[in-house]
């Protein structure tokens, strides 16, 4: 049976080195001077999404929360080679510190937030540029782990808590992901399927998790990034929106 805790300072430093030169790569990116779009009817914009990243998908996945052409995010999967160590690791990476809402256990781990979680202020926003979220090791005792992994069983419709710069304000936000653990070639995958995501228009203003309808919250359509994978995956969120 596979344990599912371990010491995060045990990662390989071959993942180790890809996940600071990442996080690095985020931060000299630099943050976006357009100013953060405010619709007149809503405080929050909520825009849904159908995007595989890890085995199945996209290795990493640009998350332009606000839609200024400007990534705020970026969720991946790194992985070493299986001739010496077998080991993958999702990840999110911000562009500020304090950037997503996590528990710090040698490196900071993301929380997989429940539907109705409040995000904002400052508790658990206490980690660097980027968070894993969940991960596997086969290569010497073999391990599955992270809080977006739980036990192996992947989890569904769970939150990222986020928080991003624009200007000289800061904003709340999530995205919604489902993670899930399969084995192919005799190896183990994982992926997750990022199904939609929102912002609060107001600097400093919490949001909370999962809230996609109401009087304050504008349905953005999808972008011109799901319609160049093809009408396939368009109507997939759809499907999973009703």
């Amino acid at each position: 049976m596979k344990r599912i805790s371990r010491n995060p300072s045990n990662l390989s430093e071959s993942l180790h080195r890809q996940l600071n030169s990442y996080a690095l790569a985020a931060s000299a990116a630099g943050v976006s001077l357009l100013a953060l779009a405010q619709p007149t009817a809503a405080k929050i914009v909520y825009t849904p999404a159908h995007v595989t990243i890890g085995y199945g998908g996209v290795g990493s996945y640009n998350l332009d929360l606000n839609r200024d052409g400007v990534p705020d995010f970026y969720i991946g999967v790194f992985s070493n080679s299986c001739t010496t160590e077998c080991e993958a690791l999702l990840s999110v990476t911000g562009k500020i510190e304090k950037a997503i809402k996590g528990k710090r256990n040698g490196s900071f781990w993301a929380y997989a937030l429940r539907n109705g979680a409040r995000i904002g202020g400052t508790q658990g926003f206490d980690g660097y540029f980027y968070a894993l979220m969940a991960g596997y090791d086969n290569a010497f005792s073999p391990s599955i782990f992270g809080y977006w992994a739980n036990g192996g069983k992947g989890v569904k419709n769970r939150y990222l808590g986020l928080r991003f710069p624009v200007k000289n304000n800061t904003y709340y936000a999530w995205a919604r992901l489902r993670v899930g653990f399969s084995k192919e070639g005799g190896r183990d995958r994982v992926s997750a399927i990022l199904t939609g995501y929102a912002y609060e228009t107001i600097p400093n203003k919490p949001i909370i998790a999962g809230k996609t309808h109401g009087k304050d919250v504008v349905v953005e359509p999808a972008s011109l990034g799901h319609l160049a994978r093809g009408a396939s995956e368009l109507r997939a969120w759809r499907e999973k929106e009703q």
